[in-house]
């Protein structure tokens, strides 16, 4: 069975629940006797393949004894599940945004990634991804909570089937050092690494060419075998998922000449080399 709703929104509300779920410990059977529905209900919801509403949630997170920040930001989300495109300005440790976006990464077959000015987050080193976590308005536990979450979302690109990566970047983030020396050079050998890798593509596109509109900001464009693609809008404070086709196809678009300036992947290596030295 399809998902009723491939609304970003929707999707990020299932694999919420299912993460809410096994994070408690609760068997899926469990927790529809304690919320007096069918497991079969209960397992549907989790993989999007219907929408619960508002108040099946909140039934929900009532048994599984959550604090009041996470029923405010999933019913937030329960309320909001089946728009076109979804908007989370609350972001936190672990919030609904970041596991919709676990499943995006998880389910899909490509991820086209515009960075313009730093290294793409699939891509980071650890000691990269601190460095910018630790400099971030956030905590120290909060950003050592964010870390591991990110290293472990880098598994996709060599589990057994990986996601196909295209990771297009704009120089500065190579030049620009973030950390110290040594964690910039181990962050371009590793780059250069994961380029030998037959499903990532990595590009640079040279800095002082001119106008182009991945000046504008950075992306991430998903895309699935049987379900339609989303795009990724982060800034420091919030984050948005866009799914309407106009929407989607003008990102579409800026990938596409974004591909057309980046250097060629051996033009790529290049400059990494040259720029570790």
């Amino acid at each position: 069975m399809k998902p009723t709703s491939a609304s970003p929104g929707a999707r990020a509300l299932a694999a919420s629940l299912r993460e809410l779920r096994m994070t408690r410990g609760k068997g899926l059977r469990e927790l529809a006797r304690m919320v007096r529905i069918l497991p079969q209900l209960l397992s549907a919801w989790e993989k999007g393949q219907r929408v619960p509403g508002p108040e099946d949630i909140a039934r929900l997170l009532g048994a599984l004894q959550v604090d009041d920040a996470t029923y405010e930001r999933m019913m937030r989300l329960a309320k909001r599940a089946k728009d076109d495109n979804w908007l989370d300005s609350n972001p936190s440790d672990l919030p609904p945004a970041l596991s919709g976006i676990r499943e995006y990464e998880r389910t899909a077959t490509r991820i086209s990634n515009w960075e313009l000015a730093i290294v793409p987050g699939m891509l980071q080193t650890p000691d990269y991804a601190r460095a910018i976590l630790s400099n971030s308005e956030i905590g120290l536990a909060q950003a050592d909570a964010m870390l591991v979450v990110r290293l472990d979302r880098q598994r996709i690109l060599t589990k057994a089937d990986p996601v196909r990566l295209t990771a297009l970047i704009g120089e500065v983030a190579i030049r620009e050092e973030i950390g110290s020396p040594d964690i910039m050079s181990d962050q371009i050998d590793h780059l250069l690494e994961m380029m030998a890798l037959p499903n990532v593509s990595v590009r640079i596109v040279p800095a002082n060419i001119g106008y182009h509109p991945g000046l504008i900001g950075s992306f991430i464009l998903y895309e699935f075998a049987d379900l339609p693609p989303i795009v990724h809008l982060e800034s420091s404070h919030a984050t948005a998922f866009l799914h309407e086709d106009g929407a989607v196809g003008n990102y579409r678009r800026q990938a596409k000449i974004l591909t057309g300036k980046a250097l060629s992947e051996d033009g790529t290596r290049s400059m990494l080399r040259e720029a570790a030295r």
